[in-house]
């Protein structure tokens, strides 16, 4: 897996770049409208949800235990379809809608991190990024009360962290991956 992850870095490059862009553009307009947050929210769950299903379809054969990946992309879609079809929703409902994303988000980030502990030496950042979404979504169910502008600059400052994260590892992934070409290009020649 953690082979196939190297492979594909950019997508977790792209992952970490939606991630920071989301949580810049929430930090730093903290006035927009429940509607935009919505909407936001939305892409954001249904791309990293498609990210992770079609990470966990490609490595299925390979890879024993991709269900957690799966399960967890599922989840997303499915929390962002729910997202655009209920637009008028509550801001207390939705914020449990993110709690529950959140939560599920955070245990598969770390389940894959645990997996790869022995194929390379970057999966605590995974591992931080989960205990990230968990730390969130307990924040979310504990304290509703505080309003949706809180919940907004609290959303925005954990995607701007967990974007630069997740960024971090793609490219550690990047090194790995270029190593691991240079090694078969040396045994080629």
């Amino acid at each position: 897996m953690a082979e196939q992850l190297a492979r594909n870095w950019g997508w977790v490059a792209l992952r970490g770049v939606l991630a920071l862009v989301f949580g810049l553009i929430t930090l730093f307009t903290p006035a927009m409208s429940l509607e935009a947050l919505i909407f936001y929210f939305g892409i954001f769950a249904f791309v990293d949800g498609v990210f992770a299903i079609a990470t966990a379809v490609s490595r299925r054969r390979q890879e024993p235990r991709w269900a957690a990946l799966l399960v967890g992309g599922i989840i997303g879609v499915a929390i962002s379809v729910v997202t655009f079809l209920l637009p008028g929703m509550t801001a207390l409902l939705l914020l449990y809608i993110i709690a529950v994303w959140a939560l599920v988000t955070g245990v598969s980030h770390i389940a894959t991190a645990i997996r790869l502990r022995r194929t390379i030496h970057s999966e605590l950042l995974l591992i931080i990024t989960g205990v990230l979404w968990i730390v969130l979504s307990a924040l979310l169910v504990m304290l509703p009360a505080p309003g949706v502008l809180t919940l907004l600059v609290w959303i925005g400052a954990f995607a701007t962290v967990a974007g630069i994260l997740l960024l971090g590892l793609a490219f550690r992934l990047r090194r790995r991956h270029r190593a691991a070409r240079g090694e078969e290009v040396r045994r080629a020649a």
